[in-house]
């Protein structure tokens, strides 16, 4: 696309590329618990504790819940002191609690597992670093693709379900925490030698007060953003961090027939990974078309198509339980338009809040990870109460919904407001 060439000669492309590598393993450790559940649930019960469905959601869903809170904590950061050294000092939090869970192994207790899992959430908060730093050094035409570059890290996640279970197969899921918090180690080497924060004369940063967050939560687009986001990034969040669970609950037996025909293994864990990785390699992957095509045609119609065509494909997996190939076709779909829908609204954020980027985006950044920790929540009570994640998913299809009214009620007045000295496509 025309945008991805426009970024040469522009902004700097080392900074981009290390926050992309930050966010990407940041995002890798942040979720690793999600591919991991079914086999810490199994060494946990060896131990004589056997996690119930509610606590299984539980300790999917705090390091989302957390990282979605230390977001703003972490933007906060970047304005006030930089993003570089809040990223440092993320990142060694993170090494430090991967680290904890690899020498504790087998021998730690569901309590130590949330305490782990909160620390995670400073992994998940690196969005709050990587995402402004990025755009620092572009101009608004090119914040879609810039961020959307940037916000790919995602595609973490996918390393995690391809490798995390057959690692944790071979010598152990405490063997996945140590290469996790080895590799964290050495992308925190390469950022500190490649990462740069702009330079005054490209962006000047206004630290903020706490007053500033008020005044900021009572802009009433704030609130709109963290709607849309809450449903693009949190859907997509929230559906890969449960990915496995549904997979394991839903289609166990077809993943056992499928692994013995395909790969001559019966480890139903390890397939169970290969497909949720196929699932949500298309939203990791698709984002920066997400923002690339919302700066060709406009954030507010890219939204339109992205959120419609959620609200399609979840509204069919709330009727029925599909055939295998057919949910993993849906859920594939699904998560393609919501990685799509990430990039789609940080082109628009920061055109509307461009002077507050660090701030802002912790605020959304935090929405996103509450939407993906509501629900986690959501699909593990659809399972407890009704056997099944039909209620779950029909729950989400009807917010995708108010989110597609929300986006008319606001198109026009953001196109005859803010958005006419925006600098890009609104």
């Amino acid at each position: 696309m025309a945008g991805f060439k426009a970024l040469k000669g522009q902004g700097h492309w080392p900074t981009l590329m290390a926050a992309f590598l930050y966010f990407d393993f940041s995002f890798m450790v942040w979720t690793m618990i999600g591919p991991l559940s079914t086999e810490i649930a199994e060494s946990l019960a060896l131990g004589g504790f056997i996690m119930s469905a509610s606590q299984k959601a539980t300790l999917l869903s705090i390091p989302v819940l957390s990282g979605a809170l230390l977001r703003i904590l972490l933007g906060f950061g970047v304005d006030k002191f930089g993003a570089k050294k809040t990223a440092i000092m993320a990142q060694l939090i993170v090494i430090s609690v991967l680290f904890y869970a690899f020498f504790r192994g087998a021998s730690i207790s569901y309590n130590e597992l949330l305490v782990v899992a909160l620390g995670l959430g400073f992994a998940g908060a690196s969005f709050a670093v990587a995402l402004p730093q990025a755009g620092q050094w572009y101009p608004p035409k090119l914040q879609g693709v810039v961020l959307g570059i940037a916000g790919a890290g995602n595609i973490g996640v996918v390393v995690d379900f391809i490798f995390a279970p057959k690692i944790a197969e071979i010598w152990g899921w405490e063997a996945v925490f140590l290469v996790g918090g080895s590799l964290s180690f050495i992308v925190l080497i390469a950022y500190i030698i490649m990462a740069k924060d702009a330079p005054k004369e490209i962006y000047t940063s206004r630290p903020k007060k706490l007053k500033d967050y008020g005044k900021l939560m009572k802009d009433k687009d704030t609130w709109w953003f963290a709607l849309f986001y809450a449903i693009s990034f949190g859907g997509f969040i929230g559906f890969a961090s449960y990915m496995k669970v549904y997979l394991m609950n839903t289609y166990q037996v077809d993943m056992a027939a499928i692994g013995m025909d395909w790969f001559d293994e019966g480890n139903v864990k390890v397939i169970a990974g290969y497909f949720g990785a196929l699932t949500i390699f298309a939203g990791a992957i698709l984002r920066p078309f997400g923002g690339a095509l919302a700066d060709k045609l406009g954030g507010v119609k890219s939204l339109y198509i992205f959120f419609g065509l959620v609200a399609i494909f979840a509204g069919i997996n709330a009727m029925v339980v599909l055939p295998f190939w057919v949910a993993i076709g849906l859920l594939f779909l699904i998560m393609a338009n919501l990685g799509m829908a990430n990039g789609a609204v940080f082109q628009l954020v920061p055109q509307r809040f461009g002077k507050d980027m660090g701030i802002m985006t912790g605020l959304i950044g935090a929405a996103g990870g509450i939407g993906g920790s509501v629900l986690i929540q959501t699909l593990g009570w659809s399972k407890g109460a009704f056997d099944g994640y039909g209620a779950g998913f029909m729950i989400f299809t009807g917010i995708v919904a108010v989110a597609l009214v929300g986006i008319s009620m606001v198109k026009t007045r953001w196109r005859t407001t803010w958005g006419v000295q925006a600098g890009g496509r609104i």
